[in-house]
């Protein structure tokens, strides 16, 4: 799955656009790396995400095509 697309289904950004805007300005990174927004998200991932001043940094644990709202939190758990 594309990272623009994990980060909208699991509910990390809001909308598609936004995340795909967000890796084109390098705010988000993969395994200490920046990605594109056609980046294939695999499980183990390690994914920081720079929100101004704070940075969330998340390890994926599932990789879904749709999932409810409750059970979007499943599919990462936040790293410190």
């Amino acid at each position: 799955m594309r990272i623009d697309k994990f980060l909208k289904v699991s509910r990390l950004i809001k909308r598609r656009t936004v995340a795909n805007d967000a890796c084109d300005a390098a705010h988000i990174s993969v395994n200490g790396k920046v990605v594109k927004a056609s980046y294939d998200v695999k499980v183990g991932d390690v994914i920081e995400i720079a929100f101004g001043e704070k940075t969330l940094r998340v390890r994926v644990t599932d990789v879904r095509d749709s999932t409810k709202k409750a059970d979007a939190a499943e599919m990462y758990e936040v790293v410190d």
